[in-house]
């Protein structure tokens, strides 16, 4: 077909060195997208190649137009710089500024399991949306519902980018940082984000404190630039989520304890888990730790559970509870 004698040639283990080829640059631009910086070696190792196929890949690439750019020397290595123009993402700019505006939207929204995974995708996201498109987006006013029975969160989703980047990129971070009516100077080496309810958490290496500590986001105001690049700790326990929570735990000034009768691993329990913590009694119960502002929430959040419970301690609710249960044998009794 054609007159280029092409497809006279054919020979398919041409075909499949060329889609191999095509595979291996859509998993190195990836990479690429994934963290601030790669040397030469981590790329290789990750590909299965040599470094003189990276720098042949890394090549095709920038005929691409994906200005991929290189530091040489020992710190040196590859990383993914804002364009001109977007990369081929298949986005015009508009499409792209409400790209970025709906995850900065969602990563603040309160809905479970939603708000990480959208900052992630924004992190991706801002890094190549060029200087004009990002002055678009920061312009945008993002406002968040308040969910009954939860104090309302203000963070700027400007913050909690820069911190997921810092996070992804193992760079220092400073910060003011606001505890009741102390502020002091934090510097860290930040691990991860962690959202629990309605706030954002971060998980760091406090250096001067030589220890972990748990970070509320809406009290931080980070320092830009970050700081030098370090190798990451291992987190007690290796869990972020789990770190937090047994912290954040003991923070709340109304805690109650209750029996669930559910075991630990059924799905009321772990929809019962981005409450509080929980944790087995026998093959058929298991106990749930939770908190909030006031006894109210405290309220709130005992209705959402969709399960049977007993409560074993919490003496601030039983009042709150008389005066609910009383206000709905009201309301049907009119009916």
């Amino acid at each position: 077909m054609g007159t280029s004698g092409h497809l006279l040639s054919y020979r398919p283990g041409r075909v499949e060195f060329v889609k191999e080829t095509s595979a291996r640059l859509l998993r190195l631009l990836a990479l690429l997208q994934t963290r601030r910086e790669w040397s030469g070696d981590e790329l290789a190792a990750r590909l299965d190649v040599s470094t003189r196929t990276v720098r042949r890949d890394v090549d095709k690439l920038r005929a691409l137009d994906y200005p991929v750019r290189a530091v040489k020397g020992i710190d040196g290595g590859y990383h993914l710089e804002p364009g001109a123009r977007l990369p081929p993402l298949q986005l015009d700019d508009e499409e792209a500024v409400a790209m970025a505006i709906a995850l900065r939207t969602a990563s603040i929204s309160g809905v479970s399991g939603i708000g990480e995974t959208a900052l992630r995708a924004l992190v991706k996201l801002e890094q190549v949306l060029p200087a004009r498109l990002r002055h678009r987006v920061h312009a945008m006013q993002v406002s968040n519902v308040q969910i009954p029975g939860r104090a309302r969160v203000d963070i700027d989703p400007a913050v909690l980018s820069a911190i997921a980047a810092a996070c992804r990129d193992h760079q220092r971070l400073r910060f003011d940082y606001r505890s009741g009516d102390r502020e002091s100077r934090r510097e860290t080496e930040p691990h991860e984000l962690v959202t629990w309810g309605p706030r954002w958490y971060l998980v760091a290496w406090d250096i001067d404190r030589d220890d972990w500590r748990t970070f509320r986001v809406d009290r931080m105001q980070p320092k830009i630039p970050v700081g030098p690049r370090f190798s990451p700790r291992e987190i007690p326990g290796g869990d972020a989520a789990a770190h937090v929570a047994k912290g954040v735990a003991q923070l709340w000034p109304y805690r109650a304890t209750v029996r669930l009768h559910v075991p630990a691993d059924s799905e009321p329990a772990r929809a019962a888990a981005t409450y509080g913590t929980v944790e087995p009694i026998d093959a058929d119960t298991c106990r749930l730790e939770i908190g909030a502002d006031n006894p109210r929430g405290l309220t709130f959040l005992l209705g959402a559970l969709d399960t049977d419970f007993d409560i074993e301690h919490g003496p601030e609710l039983s009042e709150h509870l008389r005066a609910l249960a009383a206000r709905f044998t009201r309301a049907t009794a009119s009916e």
